[in-house]
């Protein structure tokens, strides 16, 4: 059966939800088969850089590697910011997924979701860093619409839903019908933003310099969109460098803090959130007021952010299921059904 692999439709073809914080890909036929950190080690020997470790073994190694390693983040805000370490990236996770496949016959054809913001300049790096990669074919898929896909919202019925992703670089946030955005924006707010205003939080008011690997796994611990009722909600130690004494230390840090330092993130997407309310069509108002607001991505994850949402909208607001692998899921749909064709691009 190995002709196969020469035919449209290979099973080797591939979705990828190409993150900021994460890489998602999804292979036709087998569903979710990666989810890795969007981190790559470059190492420097005798001059000439190489890649050292892509993924989670990267992601190691963030500030903890010596003067000739260098750990890059190749996405941000959603986009490519650096090509050549993108392709390497990509590379590496095509070749994780097809094995001894990716060496031999033609590349995959591949779906990659891209923020709806993405200018043509950041779409042509996308495609080129893909087709480098060894892509055969490369097809872009705006990310609202993926998640939606993905979180089974109705998008090819003639009915409103709305949708509201957050990632690691960005907040899309779409109302879709008849497979088509109604409206889509995209606010450069998202979970890398989250960690950095934990991290500078703590900076300001305990005097310690933290990692960004550590504000992280505060964000997931005790992280919140909302003050606690009473007191100070849920406390986690926190260990970093001193910036008074220079030495290792270690402080507290709690929910009602964190609550603080977000406040203004959590502000935009609820204003983004309010302005597409505002622009939508009255029908497609009724059917959103009806069916209510579905959340995916990482950032929607944040403790009571759904909460502070809803009771700014006025709307229920849900948080899809598998909210991570929403917009790989979608994107993989859209690889493997003909009828999502016309919500892709390819030129």
């Amino acid at each position: 059966m190995q002709f196969l692999r020469f035919l449209p439709g290979s099973a080797h073809d591939l979705a990828m939800d190409l993150g900021t914080v994460n890489t998602v890909v999804y292979a036709r036929g087998r569903g979710i088969v990666l989810s890795e950190p969007s981190v790559v080690a470059i190492e420097t020997v005798a001059g000439v850089p190489r890649v050292r470790a892509v993924g989670a073994e990267a992601k190691l190694m963030l500030g903890k590697t010596p003067d000739n390693v260098s750990t890059i983040r190749p996405m941000r805000d959603g986009v490519i910011a650096d090509i050549d370490v993108a392709e390497q990236m990509i590379k590496y996770f095509i070749e994780k997924v097809r094995g001894r496949a990716s060496r031999f016959g033609r590349g995959p054809e591949m779906v990659i979701s891209i923020p709806s913001s993405a200018t043509q300049v950041e779409r042509r790096a996308i495609r080129r860093a893909a087709t480098n990669a060894g892509a055969r074919k490369v097809f872009l898929i705006e990310e609202s619409m993926a998640a939606a896909i993905g979180a089974g919202l109705p998008v090819a019925e003639p009915r409103g839903a709305m949708v509201v992703d957050i990632g690691g670089g960005t907040t899309e946030v779409a109302i879709l019908s008849l497979r088509g955005l109604a409206y889509s924006a995209s606010v450069r707010v998202g979970g890398d933003r989250m960690d950095e205003a934990i991290a500078s939080g703590i900076r300001r008011k305990h005097n310690l310099l933290v990692g960004e690997a550590t504000a992280e796994r505060i964000k997931v611990e005790i992280g919140t969109a909302q003050y606690p009722g009473v007191g100070v909600g849920a406390v986690t130690s926190v260990r970093g460098r001193d910036l008074v004494k220079g030495m290792p230390a270690e402080v507290e840090v709690n929910q009602r803090e964190i609550a603080h330092w977000l406040s203004d993130l959590t502000a935009q997407v609820v204003e983004a959130t309010l302005t597409a309310l505002e622009k939508t069509e009255p029908e497609l108002a009724s059917d959103i007021y009806d069916c209510g607001i579905v959340m995916t991505g990482g950032g929607s994850l944040l403790g009571q952010l759904n909460d502070v949402l809803s009771k700014a909208t006025g709307l229920p607001v849900v948080v899809a299921d598998n909210a991570l692998m929403c917009v790989a899921t979608g994107a993989g749909a859209a690889l493997e059904d003909p009828g999502f064709r016309g919500v892709m691009s390819d030129g």
